[in-house]
């Protein structure tokens, strides 16, 4: 794709990594084949090759209004496109470094952002959300029923572990989460069980927060890069230390954001070395199983054997982290059988805050991936992210679990 862009609109750095993204466009439109929001909309600019377009014409000087940022707002961030791209195309880097020149050009009326910033403010703090949480759990019985679904019900406590359970040589820093820590807790819990089954120790370190997906997702990139400071300042001494030989998430897109660390304050002077040797350290909860342990462990068990999963593979463990076909694997290997899900590379409409922004896409996206999982009849549907389990729970008829409960549940 030529790009001439104006100089002075991004950063020196920014400018060079924006054009060189935007010259890499070959304008094929495969891309589109692939695109959540296209194959909702049908609309040229609610897919990736006309949102390189409208973001090319702001780099070039051109006009920005409050259409532009509809169509980019209308974006998932699920990274389809990249993996389907021929060229490589970076396009979610190109829309992180755009946000927030968009908003700039073409703020948002007062009541838009408010409840950005609202989002922004309760959802990363575990203490407000789970006083909103216990709130809401409280008058469900009274709410109408398309609210009530948005109320996540209080979990069973299956494993009420310590952490931690047992102290080994090989010990991990948990990333608690947000949302997951105040409304599925027992995900972590599960998580601290099957590590140490398997040898390692997750361990929880005082001080950590939100990752920072949050305000990233949503343009607020300063209020990001605070996040990641604080976690970096919070961890690296005990991985330099050897207290910690690294950081895991069992939530795929916060794993993601952490991995990302090192390009989020690659021009931090202070914190983009640290930041690079922090991001080496992080893993997938996914990355960590030895199939072959597990195999072991699981010893032939026949309690469960016999049901039926349909995996939801989260955008950002099959196209951001590259993991697809992981959670299969896993689950295969303590002896549960999968289901066949059509169009598994589609997103379930969760992304973040994008289901409460984008409600009308959101609930089309899951609709189709709901009737997807369900055709093969499975007894659970298991998933590796707690905004798809979420989104997904609100009107599933089938179960939605965590992958680490149904392991934990077969050790």
């Amino acid at each position: 794709m030529r790009a001439l862009l104006k100089p002075g609109i991004l950063g020196a750095p920014d400018q060079e990594e924006a054009e060189s993204i935007l010259r890499a466009c070959v304008h094929c439109g495969f891309c589109n084949a692939t695109c959540p929001s296209y194959q909702v909309l049908a609309d040229e600019r609610d897919g990736p090759r006309g949102r390189l377009y409208l973001m090319k014409h702001l780099l070039e000087g051109g006009a920005v209004s409050g259409e532009t940022r509809e169509h980019l707002d209308r974006c998932l961030g699920c990274k389809a496109c990249e993996t389907t791209c021929p060229s490589g195309v970076r396009y979610s880097r190109l829309l992180d470094l755009v946000r927030p020149e968009v908003d700039a050009r073409a703020p948002r009326n007062r009541p838009q952002r408010f409840i950005r910033w609202l989002l922004r403010k309760v959802v990363p703090s575990r203490g407000l959300f789970s006083a909103l949480l216990l709130m809401g759990r409280l008058v469900r019985p009274w709410l109408p029923g398309s609210l009530a679904r948005r109320v996540p019900r209080r979990p069973p406590r299956r494993y009420r572990l310590r952490f931690p359970a047992k102290i080994t040589a090989a010990r991990y820093g948990l990333l608690p989460g947000c949302v997951q820590d105040a409304a599925a807790p027992q995900i972590n819990e599960a998580a601290a069980r099957v590590f140490e089954k398997l040898g390692m120790t997750l361990v929880r370190t005082p001080r950590v927060g939100c990752c920072g997906a949050l305000a990233l997702h949503l343009g607020a990139t300063d209020e990001a890069e605070t996040a990641a400071r604080r976690n970096i300042d919070a961890w690296l001494p005990q991985l330099e230390a050897g207290g910690l030989i690294g950081v895991v998430s069992t939530s795929s897109g916060c794993t993601q954001v952490l991995k990302d660390y090192g390009h989020l304050l690659r021009h931090d002077p202070r914190y983009a070395e640290r930041a690079a040797r922090f991001s080496r350290a992080v893993r997938d909860a996914t990355e960590l199983i030895d199939l072959q342990h597990l195999r072991t462990l699981e010893g032939g068990k026949s309690d469960g054997a016999d049901q039926r999963v349909a995996v939801q593979c989260p955008c950002s463990l099959q196209h951001g982290l590259k993991g697809a076909g992981r959670l299969e694997a896993i689950l295969g290997a303590v002896g549960l059988r999968t289901t066949p899900v059509a169009d598994g590379h589609l997103c379930c409409g969760s992304a973040g805050t994008y289901s409460l922004l984008q409600p009308k896409v959101a609930g089309d996206l899951r609709e189709r991936k709901l009737a997807a999982l369900s055709s093969g009849a499975p007894d659970v549907i298991a998933t590796a992210n707690i905004g798809c389990q979420l989104h997904l729970s609100e009107e599933s008829p089938t179960p939605v679990r965590h992958w680490l409960e149904l392991l934990a549940d077969r050790l």
